[in-house]
Formats: C-alpha cells, structure tokens, sequence
C-alpha cells in the first residue's frame, strides 16, 4: 500500500509496479486505514503530507493495530522528520527527490527481515541455561535455542514473536532484531555502531540517532529497566527479577 498526497502517488504507485510490486495507492490517512482494515496489506510507504491525519499520525495509528514494515518519505535531506517518523513507528525512510531504485532497495530489504525465519542453527534443541538463555553444552558462537530468553523476556527467533513476564508484547520487524541483538550477549554493552551494522546494515553509518529512537520504543514496551545506557558506548539488557518468582 503507498498513501502518498496526490500530486506524487500516481508516479510512486506506477514506479513500484514497474519493479513487481502489486500496489495500492490512496490520497490521504483516512482512506489508508480504511484499507487497513479491510485487506492484508504487506508493507506501507507514507508520505509525511498526508491529509487527515499526517504522516507521522498515521504511522502511530498502524502501530496500534499491526506491526506491518512502514517506509516514510521525508522531505529533502531532513533529518528531524526522519527521526520523527521512526520514534513514531516507521522501521525506515528516504528523502527526496525519490530515486526508484533506493525506494526499490529499502522496502525490499525491510520484507525480507519482516518474513526470515531464523537461521537453522538457532533452531536446534539443547539444554537451554535458565539465567542467560544460552546453551549449556555448545562452546561460544555455537547453535542456539530458537527462543533466546533474559530473565522473563523470551524471544522466538522462528515465530519472530516475543513476550514480557508471559505477556505477548507487539514488536516491529526492526524492534525484534534490535532486541534480538541485545539479548544475544546478557549483561554486555553493545555498541551503537555494531546495532547499525547487525540490525541496519550499516544503510545509516555514523548516525546513531536511529539506533537511539529504537531504542525508546523498545524500552516503552518490554520495560526501560530492561535496557540500560552505558554513555558514550551503546547499551545492554539486563535480567530484572521478576515480581511473580522474585529472581
């Protein structure tokens, strides 16, 4: 679905298609989650002038009901729209002028992640280390368990599906992989550069901001106690004691 205002989604809508992508387009924010609504829809690219509600309105109204990838198109080289848009929900944007091929590559990319299942080494058996979530007889870098679990989050690297004290917690494509990549090293910091190779590919090298803005969001679902900040290094998650076992 592409919900661009109406001098630019007919362009959009007819480039996408030229490239194999069944398209949808609509003129406003409304009328995209009235479709919402009523079809499956795979992926959205919005615009941030959108009529009724905007860009970043509409993006917060999707996260309430589906995790489905959002690409947002920001005006010309402008940062502060972008990270708005993602601490709104959006898993990427682009500025213009809108090259087709870069639209072409990200929205790709972001299906790709949104539908890999995890690797077949993450989804042998094996005694599982109740404290860390890592297996008790492989050696470091070895398989791991498909769920990956820190103190009482667990994360289902098959289903992509995680939960919170036994509470299923909606994620995004991209706040699974960021978790995902804390929970692989319990208790260690993670530098921000390392989440933008791992969780973005390096597609934002030297702007942190991102990893930053995902990090808030992640923090308000699953629990801001969960991920600490180390200044100047990146962050780590850490097992909190729940209050139902109190460990």
């Amino acid at each position: 679905m592409i919900a661009l205002y109406e001098q630019r989604r007919a362009a959009t809508a007819e480039g996408l298609a030229r490239v194999a992508f069944a398209t949808t387009a609509v003129g406003d924010g409304a009328a995209a989650l009235r479709l919402m609504g009523g079809a499956p829809v795979d992926a959205v690219v919005t615009d941030m002038l959108l009529p009724g509600p905007d860009g970043v309105g509409l993006i917060r109204s999707i996260r309430e009901r589906s995790a489905v990838p959002i690409l947002m198109i920001t005006g010309r080289d402008d940062d502060i729209e972008g990270i708005a848009a993602l601490a709104a929900g959006a898993d990427d944007y682009v500025p213009r002028p809108l090259r087709l091929n870069v639209v072409d590559a990200r929205l790709r990319a972001l299906l790709r992640r949104a539908t890999a299942p995890a690797p077949a080494a993450y989804q042998q058996p094996c005694p599982v280390n109740s404290s860390t979530g890592f297996p008790t007889d492989f050696p470091a870098g070895g398989p791991r368990p498909a769920v990956r679990t820190v103190g009482d989050v667990e994360i289902d690297q098959e289903t992509h599906r995680v939960r919170v004290a036994g509470r299923p917690v909606a994620l995004t494509p991209t706040e699974t992989r960021l978790l995902t990549e804390l929970a692989g090293a319990p208790g260690t910091v993670v530098r921000r550069d390392t989440l933008l190779r791992t969780v973005w590919h390096d597609r934002w090298r030297g702007d942190t901001r991102v990893v930053d803005v995902h990090v808030q969001r992640l923090r308000a679902k699953i629990g801001s106690e969960r991920i600490v900040t180390v200044r100047g290094f990146g962050y780590k998650i850490v097992d909190i004691p729940s209050p139902h076992t109190g460990r």
